[in-house]
């Protein structure tokens, strides 16, 4: 058996979206990145917002063959009360980077993460995102996360899962875990 993935030109690749105030988005794209990986695809992530914190998955992603990781933003946390115009530019990068990696044809997976959170605190605009998913090659499967995804947004793709919040720890005041939370 061959872990060669279906010719390119001849895979039909979906949007999904992963949103919602519950904890799981980003690791839901990363169960698909490693599933895709595990048939040789090749793989494009650009994080929004994400700057040079120390996300454990980069460390890891940036090892992996077929993998192109691209990080934009300061290591700061995004104000949504106080968007800084560097924000703004960085989340522009990040959205023409995940265009040019889409219609490359070098990838056969392209995930924004956290382009949701991105465009509903205007630091990219709404139409660009939705223009962006419109023109997505056929055979590209495009993965866009964080909360607040627009209505036109889930009207326009295939797959749409929203993790809702039940229980979470930081309600109990237990801090973010390196290895485990980020």
């Amino acid at each position: 058996m061959t872990n060669t993935p279906q010719a390119s030109s001849d895979r039909k690749g979906l949007v999904e979206v992963f949103t919602g105030d519950g904890r799981g988005k980003t690791s839901a794209a990363l169960g698909v990145i490693l599933r895709a990986l595990g048939h040789d695809f090749r793989v494009c992530i650009i994080h929004f917002m994400k700057g040079n914190y120390p996300y454990g998955e980069q460390k890891t992603l940036a090892r992996l063959p077929n993998v192109t990781l691209a990080v934009f933003g300061r290591e700061s946390f995004v104000d949504p009360h106080n968007v800084k115009e560097e924000d703004r530019r960085e989340a522009r990068r990040a959205l023409n980077a995940a265009r040019e990696a889409m219609l490359s044809g070098n990838y056969d997976l392209v995930v924004l993460d956290e382009v949701n959170v991105a465009s509903a605190w205007g630091l990219v605009g709404l139409d660009d995102v939705l223009k962006l998913v419109e023109d997505k090659p056929e055979n590209v499967e495009l993965i866009l996360t964080g909360r607040y995804a627009d209505k036109k947004l889930i009207e326009l793709a295939d797959l749409v899962t929203e993790m809702v919040a039940i229980k979470h720890p930081f309600d109990k005041g237990i801090k973010a875990r390196p290895g485990l939370d980020y």
